[in-house]
């Protein structure tokens, strides 16, 4: 963050408040930066750079209310991590791309970037909240802290930036926490263990695991769409990655999963039995 003399700081407290998005300090850019596919949740095909056909005047949604009616629960599934409004008015101060068309093409690109950068930190400020990799605590905060002053650099130092190999590097210190923290949950002879099919990034689409322990297991990357997690205890499961499109959360405990984002969420399908990070909200579309 920047203090009132415009000086950065770094900002690595409890709240997550500066990672969510506040669309009414966005101009619109997810819905125009963004490409969209009729066969992940939309109803049609649209380009990136090219306005959805909802998006107002004034940025706001024209359907905004009854998205997943209209065919457009891929909307409902996004989160930009709050980069929308850093961009925005922090990055290109306050003018948007309708009122100068020629930073447009260069605000889509910053934004894909700056998402990026923002859901690094969301992973990394989630980290520091846990207390088995207390041990991580100054790592996790320095990086951190590198992370978000790149989010304050000028458009074109964005543009030049190695987001891969910064990425790279977030991610080790994220997978060193996160063996910390699962360690506290793989102690004992685990009761139906699912070690044989399960691996970063393994298919598991929709597979019955309804009975199988997966507390403290390494779920990264994990497609686990229209999977059957129904009443599934995931505490201490690193959730980083994992596709949880139509997954049947419903009953599930995920209070103490790790890394695990809003949008991920949102695709599952859970119910008012589905246990949640305090830090996520439940989602208005799913079964009462």
């Amino acid at each position: 963050m920047t203090n009132s003399t415009g000086i950065y700081e770094p900002d690595h407290g409890n709240s997550l408040s500066s990672l969510r998005a506040d669309c009414e300090k966005c101009f619109g850019l997810c819905c125009v930066a963004l490409y969209f596919f009729a066969s992940e949740g939309f109803p049609g095909n649209k380009e990136a750079g090219q306005p959805c056909a909802y998006l107002k005047d004034n940025f706001s949604c024209l359907i905004y209310k009854n998205l997943r009616e209209r065919g457009l629960k891929g909307c409902t599934a996004f989160d930009c991590f709050g980069a929308g409004q850093k961009v925005s008015q922090v990055s290109f101060k306050g003018l948007s791309w309708r009122k100068n068309q020629e930073s447009a093409a260069q605000m889509f690109e910053v934004f894909l970037i700056m998402r990026q950068l923002h859901e690094l930190l969301w992973y990394l400020q989630t980290a520091l909240a846990f207390k088995p990799a207390r041990p991580m605590y100054n790592e996790v905060v320095s990086i951190f802290d590198n992370t978000q002053q790149l989010t304050h650099l000028e458009p074109q130092a964005l543009l030049e930036l190695d987001v891969e190999a910064h990425r790279k590097a977030v991610d080790l210190v994220l997978l060193k926490t996160s063996e910390l923290v699962r360690s506290e949950y793989c102690r004992g002879e685990k009761t139906h263990p699912a070690s044989k099919i399960l691996r970063p990034g393994a298919d598991l689409a929709a597979k019955d695991l309804r009975r199988s322990d997966l507390k403290g297991e390494n779920l990264r990357g994990v497609c686990l769409i229209a999977a059957d997690l129904n009443g599934v205890d995931l505490s201490g499961a690193d959730l980083i990655g994992a596709d949880l499109r139509d997954a049947d959360i419903r009953g599930a405990d995920l209070s103490n999963c790790i890394f695990i984002t809003q949008a991920q969420i949102n695709t599952a399908k859970g119910d008012i039995n589905t246990k949640l990070p305090s830090s996520l909200a439940r989602p208005a579309h799913w079964e009462i």
